[in-house]
């Protein structure tokens, strides 16, 4: 699943670390999520949205499109 976890965090110049400390996982499940290894659980997801005010929508795109 593509995601843009990346430019999200960078944008707020966090470190792998520092938003894994925010969300209680470690710093390789960020780096797994980010370059695509590793699908969070939904209840990451939502976090995730939460931490970064934003639709799930707007950090993962699952590829398929709405017609």
């Amino acid at each position: 699943m593509d995601n843009n976890l990346k430019a999200l965090r960078a944008e707020r110049g966090w470190s792998q670390a520092a938003l894994g400390d925010q969300l209680n996982v470690s710093r390789q499940t960020i780096n797994a999520i980010e370059t695509g290894k590793y699908d969070p659980s939904l209840p990451l997801a939502f976090k995730l949205a939460r931490l970064f005010e934003c639709a799930i929508e707007e950090i993962f795109d699952d590829g398929e499109k709405n017609d």
